[in-house]
């Protein structure tokens, strides 16, 4: 019998978009360098909100004298976590919905809630250790749900998406409390993407986009290595961010601080794990590690660029014209945003339109996925 909650595929693509918006948002707040303006977590300087009151300033002020009150950036981290938290609730209920005619999933499902809430409470009370452990059952449930669930694979991966989403929530967390490392942010920025990707693909599915034409479906593969190319070179550009190597080059391009190929320092710049303890803030490397990063990103690029290309004039031939089209025309403007990030010394409008530009193609691409594959069961049992 057909066993799909008619709710399920719209709230799936509310849920996407919202998805967006919270990468988009939280992009802003990153550029912005409004990471760290408030210095706990999920409270503001102790508050629901953010302080905003002269007394309340100065009483923030006096317990968090490292971290004097910046009123402009903290609305802006704490406005990210409460639409983080909104998503949150939405992947809930998604999850919710896939796993609730299975009394086994459904019940992982519920208890991963509850631990996840209970984590956090703890968390604020200061028992770090005991919410930790929470958070790792809270994380691995859902993941058992989707395991033990008798339906699609769409459906298993608002399951998922609920799991990453926990875990998104405790890198956001260890991004405040490891002041800006650069391996959290870099995941932290993974990890939305990650979220968004999964939702995207469900949406998408329970939509009905696959194929039944063998000459689409052989594309599958090749769309499956643009799409690693494209998660590779989003990492890369996450690790530039997280590092402050935008403008290592200064605003030169093609060329990098007026050469076609610097003193790179490929070694420092690409030491995944740091030292604990150090504020990262505005970045610890020196220039030659932090241009041997750009420089990769570009070379990354480039490869992206072209090999996206390719692919979107092979999808336009083999009948997936409008993909095609969408690729091709994100490819270009990525780039333009991307050169116009360096020549114009990163304006947070454009740097922020980069980001958004790296999730629209990772959303392309996951379209292309979804039209590759053979078209979704009408009836499941």
């Amino acid at each position: 019998m057909n066993v799909k909650p008619a709710w399920v595929r719209p709230l799936a693509w509310i849920a996407t978009a919202f998805a967006l918006g919270v990468i988009v948002f939280g992009a802003f707040v990153r550029l912005s360098n409004a990471g760290l303006s408030c210095p706990d977590w999920p409270t503001c300087y102790g508050r629901i909100t953010w302080p905003v009151q002269h007394t309340a300033v100065a009483a923030a002020d006096a317990a968090f004298p490292g971290r004097p009150v910046a009123v402009h950036l903290a609305w802006r981290e704490q406005t990210h976590r409460f639409i983080a938290g909104t998503l949150g609730v939405l992947v809930l209920i998604l999850a919710l919905g896939a796993v609730w005619r299975q009394r086994g999933p459904r019940h992982a499902v519920i208890v991963a809630a509850l631990a996840a809430a209970l984590g956090v409470w703890l968390y604020i009370g200061g028992e770090h250790g005991y919410s930790s452990l929470l958070a790792a059952v809270a994380i691995a449930l859902p993941l058992l749900a989707a395991w033990w669930l008798r339906r699609e694979a769409p459906w298993k991966m608002l399951s998922v998406a609920f799991a990453v989403i926990i875990f998104q929530a405790m890198l956001g967390m260890w991004t405040v409390t490891l002041l800006l490392k650069p391996a959290i942010v870099m995941s932290h920025l993974l990890g939305g993407l990650a979220t968004f990707a999964l939702l995207a693909y469900a949406a998408l599915r329970l939509s009905g986009v696959g194929t039944r034409e063998a000459r689409v479906r052989r594309l599958l593969p090749w769309v499956a290595l643009g799409l690693l190319l494209l998660v590779m070179q989003i990492a890369l550009g996450g690790w530039t961010s997280a590092n402050y190597a935008a403008l290592a080059c200064g605003t030169d391009f093609p060329l990098c601080a007026g050469s076609w190929w610097p003193a790179l320092n490929f070694h420092q710049g690409f030491i995944l794990w740091r030292d604990i303890g150090v504020n990262y803030e505005g970045g610890v490397l020196d220039e030659s590690a932090r241009a041997a990063i750009q420089m990769t990103h570009r070379i990354g690029a480039l490869i992206v660029f072209v090999y996206g290309l390719l692919l979107a004039w092979r999808v336009a031939r083999a009948g997936l014209k409008p993909q095609g089209i969408v690729l091709a025309s994100l490819l270009c403007a990525q780039v333009l945003l991307g050169i116009g990030n360096v020549v114009l010394g990163l304006p947070l409008d454009v740097a922020t339109a980069h980001n958004a530009g790296a999730a629209l193609l990772l959303f392309t691409m996951v379209w292309l996925l979804a039209a590759t594959q053979r078209p979704p069961a009408q009836r499941e049992f």
